[in-house]
């Protein structure tokens, strides 16, 4: 058996991760686990996406907001 633990959380935090469940039975630690792994999904994939934004503003391939503004008509 897995060893749990018991963690004070506000009712309003308990009753936002029961919305959350995916099906009535599901446990609070299922909907947790898969907060934790989204987010850190979420994280590796900001990481990237910011690594891609650096590279393109080194190598010059961005519009600044006032070149913009001056193509559009502004």
């Amino acid at each position: 058996m897995t060893e749990t633990t018991t963690i004070q959380v506000k009712q309003s935090t308990k009753e936002a991760l029961e919305k959350m469940k995916i099906y009535k039975r599901e446990t609070y630690n299922d909907v947790l686990e898969r907060l934790i792994e989204e987010v850190q999904e979420l994280n590796e994939g900001t990481k990237k996406e910011i690594e891609l934004a650096r590279k393109a503003v080194e190598e010059g391939r961005y519009v600044t907001h006032e070149k913009l503004k001056e193509e559009m008509g502004f």
